[in-house]
């Protein structure tokens, strides 16, 4: 398992990028931006040391959903390839847990979000109606 440090701005992955790998974080801070670079740019969420990103496009080998950016200097995470990933849960089998808590935690997030949205948007068109 390879070890990366980052800078503060330093660019993990783009929305978009292949799904081949996790980070564990070791230190420091990772953002997760829709529209990295643009003006609609948002933050989406943080992540922290003893957290993981990236697990979706692992699992499903799909393309990056979102920009993953170093939020402050000696960021560092392990990068975790397919390869390494049933070693890693052999090694470390509490992580399995871990992972999937946190995914349950992310899920229940956006759906309150989603459901929050609906809701404002039921709200306007009901007002845009009256």
């Amino acid at each position: 398992m390879e070890i990366k440090t980052f800078r503060k701005g330093d660019v993990i992955f783009n929305e978009g990028d292949p799904g081949d790998c996790m980070y564990d974080v070791y230190t420091g801070k990772i953002g997760v931006y829709a529209a990295y670079g643009t003006p609609e740019q948002k933050l989406l969420t943080e992540y922290y040391p003893d957290q993981y990103l990236g697990e979706m496009g692992l699992l499903e080998k799909a393309p990056r959903s979102a920009t993953a950016v170093a939020m402050e200097n000696n960021t560092s995470a392990a990068v975790i390839t397919e390869d390494a990933f049933g070693e890693f849960f052999e090694k470390n089998p509490a992580n399995v847990f871990m992972i999937v808590k946190q995914m349950s935690h992310n899920l229940r997030r956006r759906t309150r979000d989603f459901v929050e949205v609906c809701r404002s948007i039921k709200e306007l068109s009901e007002k845009e109606g009256a």
